[in-house]
């Protein structure tokens, strides 16, 4: 491709912006190949290994559609390239792309786009003033001071423009007449950019991973160790912009006098000239670039089968390689993370929650607004095809004023530059934004799941379904935000203060490295690269101080952080059917413990944050007798969720039956185990009602213990070992976990909460409880007793285990 007409690019200045071009590919190349066979050989490892990614949100994600569908069409004035304004029908795609059509009735006979725009690391401006300044900032004119003020680069003929600034490109100009529509586009057209910018870089594809490991090494090794704010785009529009930013100081030099004219006419001038540049470099580095991925890729096919052969013998390289350098480095790089590091995490992650919380807050606000709306205008009638394209246009129209909330992050971190010399601001906020996007969309898909599946079970029961639905969706929004902004802290603390330590580093350590290759042996040396375990340990260290930062912030209330907890493991893996939302997203404080309660009526449970929250009843036997007398193991115990069964009163035990009470003691600790494990399966039935702001996770549970009895608070029972009967009487308590509000009528069943669409299971397996605990507290005649009773018992606790299993099977247990 040739230069523009305007440019100042004759052929002896193609000729050297090509040769530069090619020399910067050329010393990128070893970098790439070497991160290649890494990246592929960590692919095949996790392979191998079969390491997939843990599900940490409870929010449903909807499949991405297809590249070509449409988010946005509207028609609007735009400067086209012959300097004139036409009316335009604008298209975004769902690649995020931007078409320029001539009109409605071209683009609906399939005509091709007369223009197709990437709006990469672009700016939007709406306001003259602004643009202006941006572009003379832009404009390194040295005759500038001496001038008048600069004047419009292109007079707008409407009251709204909207200005699009891209680097090294040509700039994009719109005009409307109606604020609503420029909103609307100016939203639009920032999520396009956000995306333009992160996509390809947050893909965890090997290639990608490879060709930003390169780009991160290619730059250390000419001394930039900092956060690069041009890290946006596909991997030919990143390796253009590292090529442009060491192209143009030379050309600003060599073609800046020669420019004549006025200043506007000098600007346009220079900016075609950039534009130019870029179009030469990225083309050439595209055909460059796709040749050389082809390269690897055909070599790393090649190494495959040595790969897979000699695993073990490659990670143990690795790890040997790992303990060796963990003696030179840890020791300076900790004293450094210590003095000049940690000190100032604490600062940094204050600054970063207001901002991102704030954002995710109001996210949040808006969701119920809108999914409260919807609710009322759908008050029945299933999900017909209005409340869908409804529920497609919850939020759009009004996420930008949520997204202001973290664009001050701009502002903030700027004082990051003399410490950190922290500059990419922008992605942390582009970052934080297309996450809370994100979250928006996975609460609305999953509303919407939610109707679709409880609606063919209660047809006539929408209204009250949609507010279950919704109470459910804010439940699951309140953990998955807290995991999300956990997550943005960490990685940007670490984004943030990794390349001081680095550079700290460096003089001392980058240079021993090299002797460290010698520990490798010459067949994995593709595959070992000693660079890249040190940079893993320096990343370990430091995250290891940033966690403990995060940590001790989420055990703070105010920070509207939930604690980490196992608890929540399984539930994050449940599906939808399962109607389970994590406990405790509404805030307020744990219920205190009455002082008259006894300690039987004290069980250990996990509290919950809950202010108003209701619990299915979970069983729970507790004969005071000692372990011995417990039945032996039940088939597939080690699997299935069992009643807990623990001994509150200590009974002598005769010497023969010392050696009968081995086995079931073993069963006790199973059961235990078991118990808790499923802790969380049985506290995520809830169905608060409150839908306030979240609190930081306390997890905990409301319960109470209602006393089964005859008659009595007691009744005798005896227990029959398998081995012979047992000639103790003993006395059993059975107790049942309820949440206080729970009543004994059975005809008063509105209090207790089922799940959205699984009410006959539930039901079922309350029904057999029941039953169990009935039988359980029948008293029974040793000398009747045989193992036949103990059977009928066993057979009851597993058909409620069966169904348990039914309703809610945690991931540990599915097949």
């Amino acid at each position: 491709m040739g230069a523009s007409s305007s440019s100042l690019l004759d052929e002896s200045k193609i000729n050297y912006i090509r040769g530069r071009t090619e020399a910067e590919l050329k010393n990128f190349s070893p970098h790439y190949r070497r991160q290649s066979c890494v990246a592929f050989f960590c692919h095949l490892k996790d392979e191998v290994e079969q390491h997939r990614a843990a599900q940490s949100q409870l929010l449903k994600q909807k499949v991405p559609p297809e590249a070509s569908e449409v988010l946005y069409k509207d028609s609007m004035l735009y400067f086209d390239d012959n300097r004139k304004w036409r009316e335009r029908l604008v298209v975004v795609r769902a690649d995020y792309s931007l078409e320029l059509h001539d009109s409605q009735e071209s683009y609906t006979k399939g005509t091709p786009a007369r223009h197709k725009l990437l709006p990469t690391g672009g700016t939007v401006l709406t306001s003259e003033e602004k643009y202006t300044a941006v572009v003379d900032k832009d404009f390194p004119d040295p005759n500038g001071c001496k001038e008048e003020p600069s004047v419009p680069m292109v007079v707008v003929p409407g009251p709204l423009p909207v200005y699009l600034r891209l680097p090294y490109r040509r700039d994009s100009y719109f005009c409307f007449h109606q604020e609503e529509k420029r909103a609307r586009f100016v939203s639009i057209l920032n999520d396009c950019i956000r995306h333009q910018n992160q996509d390809f870089v947050k893909s965890t594809a090997h290639e990608v991973q490879a060709f930003l490991k390169a780009i991160h090494f290619y730059r250390q090794e000419k001394g930039h160790y900092e956060s690069w704010d041009m890290l946006v785009g596909t991997d030919t529009q990143v390796l253009a912009n590292l090529v442009l930013e060491d192209l143009l100081p030379s050309l600003q030099t060599e073609l800046l006098p020669k420019l004549k004219g006025k200043k506007p006419e000098r600007k346009r001038v220079w900016f075609a000239t950039v534009e130019a540049t870029y179009e030469l470099v990225h083309e050439q580095l595209r055909e460059g670039l796709e040749s050389l991925k082809t390269e690897c890729i055909n070599a790393s096919k090649q190494q495959e089968a040595l790969i897979r052969s000699d695993m073990d013998q490659i990670i143990n390289s690795q790890t040997f390689v790992e303990t060796k350098l963990q003696a030179l480095v840890s020791d300076p790089a900790m004293k450094y993370c210590l003095e000049s590091v940690s000190p100032y995490l604490t600062s940094i992650l204050e600054e970063l929650m207001g901002p991102v919380s704030a954002g995710f807050q109001a996210v949040r606000l808006l969701l119920e607004d809108e999914l409260t709306r919807v609710c009322k205008d759908f008050p029945q009638g299933g999900v017909t095809e209005e409340l869908q394209t409804a529920l497609q246009q919850v939020g759009r129209d009004r996420m930008e004023d949520c997204y202001q909330h973290v664009n001050v992050l701009k502002e903030q971190l700027q004082e990051l530059r003399n410490r950190f010399k922290f500059s990419n601001s922008s992605r942390v906020v582009h970052c934080t934004q297309g996450q809370m996007q994100q979250l928006m969309e996975n609460a609305v898909y999953t509303f919407e799941l939610l109707l679709q599946s409880a609606l063919k079970d209660k047809p006539d029961k929408q209204a009250s379904v949609m507010e279950k639905a919704k109470l459910r969706v804010l439940k699951q929004f309140d953990y998955d935000s807290s995991t999300v902004r956990k997550k943005i802290f960490l990685e940007a603390l670490v984004d943030i203060t990794l390349p001081a330590i680095k550079r700290s580093l460096a003089p001392a350590c980058k240079t021993e490295l090299q002797n460290f290759e010698q520990f490798v042996f010459a067949d994995y040396t593709n595959f070992v690269q000693v660079e890249n375990i040190y940079e893993n340990i320096l990343l370990n260290l430091l995250n290891n101080e940033v966690n403990k930062v995060v940590k001790e912030a989420a055990s703070l209330k105010k920070n509207n952080l939930f604690a980490d907890s196992t608890d929540l493991q399984c539930v994050s893996q449940s599906s939808l059917a399962d109607s389970r939302t994590p406990p405790l997203s509404a805030p307020s404080s744990p219920p205190p413990v009455q002082a008259s309660m006894t300690p039987s009526q004290q069980p250990e449970l996990i509290h919950q944050n809950s202010q108003q929250t209701t619990v299915i009843p979970a069983l729970k036997i507790t004969p005071e007798t000692p372990q011995a007398d417990l039945p032996p193991t039940l088939p597939n115990s080690s699997s299935s969720p069992i009643p807990d069964v623990s001994s509150s009163e200590p009974e002598n035990v005769s010497p023969a039956e010392e050696s009968s009470s081995s086995q079931p003691e073993a069963t006790s600790s199973i059961v235990k185990d078991e118990n808790e494990s499923v802790s969380s399966d049985r506290a995520v039935y809830l169905n608060s009602t409150n839908t306030e702001s979240p609190v930081p996770l306390a997890d905990a549970s409301e319960n109470g213990n209602v006393e089964e009895d005859a008659g009595s608070s007691q009744s005798d029972t005896r227990c029959v070992q398998p081995d012979g009967p047992v000639e103790e009487t003993v006395d059993k308590t059975v107790s049942v976990e309820a949440a206080p509000s729970i009543e004994k009528d059975e005809n008063d069943t509105q209090d207790i909460p089922v799940p959205l669409d699984c009410d006959g299971p539930v039901e079922d397996a309350v029904v057999l409880a029941a039953d169990v605990v009935e039988k359980c507290s029948v008293s029974a005649d040793p000398e009747d007793g045989s193992a036949d009773g103990v059977q009928s018992i066993r057979d009851l606790i597993m058909e409620v285990i069966e169904v348990e299993e039914t309703v809610r099977p945690c991931a540990e247990n599915l097949p």
